[in-house]
């Protein structure tokens, strides 16, 4: 699996303790920034990590902002994404099995490290249930056109 990782500046210390994480993990990813703790602009990395998504060169992707909710609105706005913002084990778990969430968002503000890296591995390992939820997504798909 593949993951792309996108954070603004106050999602970075997470991101780079997720990063280690998925280090010792065996798990390959790639940082699409920010790179620094100067402020930046959130959207510019939720596009650049949903971008990498819809064009199939990573699997699933994580962003994090100081809710997350923003980085969030911005993945949605692509054709193809489905974000799921989590902040806890059942929500990141049910945006995989029933959502098929390709991208998670946290909030750094939001949530302990500890608990953000158990959200993080319950959202990588849980599957799709598909069934009728896969119904839901095609619904989803017709109404809105993303």
């Amino acid at each position: 699996m593949k993951i792309a990782l996108g954070s603004d500046y106050i999602g970075y210390r997470l991101k780079n303790s997720l990063k280690e994480s998925l280090d010792n993990q065996g798990l390959t990813y790639t940082d699409f920034g920010t790179f620094h703790m100067d402020i930046g602009e959130y959207p510019e990395y939720a596009y650049k990590v949903s971008n990498a998504i819809i064009k199939d060169d990573y699997d699933r992707g994580i962003l994090i902002g100081s809710t997350g909710i923003g980085m969030c609105i911005t993945a949605n706005k692509l054709k193809g994404i489905r974000a799921a913002l989590a902040y806890n084990i059942n929500t990141a778990q049910m945006s995989r099995l029933h959502n098929d969430a390709n991208i998670l968002c946290l909030g750094g503000n939001e949530i302990p490290e500890a608990l953000a890296l158990d959200i993080v591995n319950i959202w990588l390992t849980t599957s799709f249930e598909g069934g009728k939820h896969q119904k839901r997504i095609e619904l989803i798909t017709k109404l809105t056109g993303l």
